[in-house]
């Protein structure tokens, strides 16, 4: 089933959906370059406005999925990606990615697909990089990072080479778009099961309804109602679970799980540097806020990936594996490995 970009443009102006066969097509021609920048920003805009459906969101997804440089991981009973949409204009240190190291120190083996700031001031890559990490590893050096330490970091423009066609397009633009939702659903290593972040409470049912249509195993997308892309401290948090093939929303506050509510402004960071220093303080045990929402979320990292029977009980382990050392020294060796695969002997 085929659609013209004229017709599309048309369809997101009347507000009705580009159908998912549809949209596949669609954005075949938008990634082949078969389809002129000026259409591009209109039909991504006009999708933006009209409010992207689980169809539309499903197809462009299989598209950039199949064009991605694909990462042969090894297997694992219990691996997860950590990612977010980023957008949150929280300014918060990269949570996630010090989780990533709590959670793989844990048992899990973690996919980490991110790239560099956009909106924030330290994206996932921009952290990785101040700690010494070599980040533009190739799909086959990733796989030997997995296999070696459970933790694999695929710097995005590296494993998604179409999206330099679309690329100026987004930068002109400057608002957030089509793709930046596409991101995280688009794991080149293809981990079942995900702990996603998403910066508008709308995304929680639709990218976890996207996730069950995409074959996800068990997924949590979460929004926290102080903005933050990330289960929050500082307010309630919004939950799309996926399990089974069922989906659930529901709500979650720090106090269930015996955490003390605290504002998100206590974790702004003014550059990656400023939060390789939180990271650290974390890792190394400091307690404190930060120290909490990463265990949260480490927790929550570790339910998704069925290492634990719970979010209560995933934060448990992760504040035993930051007491241990284990998180700080597996960070040490993620760092060690990617260095040494990106300047083998």
């Amino acid at each position: 089933m085929t659609i013209t970009p004229q017709e599309a443009l048309q369809r997101t102006i009347e507000h009705r959906e580009i159908f998912h066969d549809e949209m596949i097509a669609l954005m075949r021609q938008i990634m082949n370059g078969e389809v002129s920048p000026l259409m591009t920003a209109a039909i991504i805009t006009g999708l933006r406005v009209k409010k992207e459906t689980v169809g539309e969101i499903t197809g462009a997804a299989r598209v950039m999925r199949e064009l991605s440089a694909k990462v042969d991981a090894p297997p694992h009973a219990h691996f997860v990606d950590i990612v977010g949409t980023g957008g949150d204009g929280s300014s918060s240190f990269n949570i996630s990615t010090t989780a990533m190291f709590v959670a793989a120190a844990a048992g899990a083996r973690i996919a980490k697909h991110g790239g560099r700031s956009v909106s924030s001031k330290s994206g996932s890559a921009d952290v990785l990089e101040a700690l010494g990490a070599a980040i533009e590893l190739a799909p086959a050096q990733v796989a030997a990072c997995m296999a070696e330490t459970d933790i694999g970091f695929m710097f995005a423009p590296n494993h998604h080479p179409a999206m330099k066609v679309v690329a100026p397009v987004r930068r002109e633009m400057g608002v957030r778009t089509l793709f930046n939702i596409l991101g995280p659903l688009t794991n080149p290593a293809g981990a079942p099961n995900i702990l996603m972040g998403v910066f508008h409470p709308d995304l929680v049912g639709i990218q976890v309804r996207a996730l069950q249509q995409l074959g996800a195993r068990h997924a949590l997308v979460v929004w926290g109602r102080d903005g933050l892309d990330e289960i929050s401290l500082g307010a309630a948090t919004l939950v799309g679970e996926l399990r089974d093939g069922a989906v659930r929303e529901y709500e979650v506050e720090p106090e269930d799980f015996g955490l003390a509510m605290a504002s998100s402004r206590n974790l702004r960071v003014e550059n990656a540097d400023e939060s390789k220093t939180m990271l650290l303080e974390v890792l190394q045990g400091r307690p404190g806020v930060a120290h909490d929402i990463v265990c949260l979320n480490a927790g929550a990292a570790l339910y998704t990936a069925d290492v634990a029977v719970s979010i209560g009980e995933g934060i448990d382990l992760a504040r035993a594996t930051i007491a241990s050392g284990a998180a700080h020294a597996k960070m040490q060796a993620f760092v060690a490995a990617t260095r040494r695969l990106a300047n083998p002997p």
